[in-house]
């Protein structure tokens, strides 16, 4: 038997149907013993959790006792009028800022748990 090139290999990977394709991953895996499984997405995980997220969001979980420390909080963070920002904090768990530098939360947090709230960032 002759054998195959790598460019005649990926010439025929190239014109191949799904179906053959399909079969031709089949036959590998009963004559090899082995399973192919795509692998995409562990690398960004990996990387991800090494150097943690890149954005989060703060979510006020509980207003605890102190509730208008907490609005006033919430205005200063947000930038909310004092309603909206009472609205905010009434419906608690609320998202108080999305999409944000890991670093900038945890200030966040501080000053929401100073408060006397309870925050979760994710």
């Amino acid at each position: 038997m002759a054998k195959l090139t790598q460019e005649e290999i990926l010439s025929y990977l190239e014109e191949a149907t799904i179906l053959e394709l399909n079969d031709l991953v089949s036959a590998i895996e009963e004559k090899f013993g082995v399973v192919a499984a795509a692998a995409v997405a562990a690398p960004a995980a990996a990387e991800e959790a090494a150097t943690g997220p890149t954005e989060v969001t703060v979510t006020l979980t509980s207003v605890g006792g102190t509730k208008v420390a907490v609005i006033k909080a919430v205005r200063e963070i947000t930038g909310l009028g004092l309603v909206d920002a009472k609205k905010l904090v009434d419906s608690a768990p609320a998202a108080i800022k999305e999409n944000i530098a890991p670093e900038e939360a945890d200030q966040i947090k501080e000053k929401l748990m100073a408060a006397g709230a309870t925050v979760e960032i994710k």
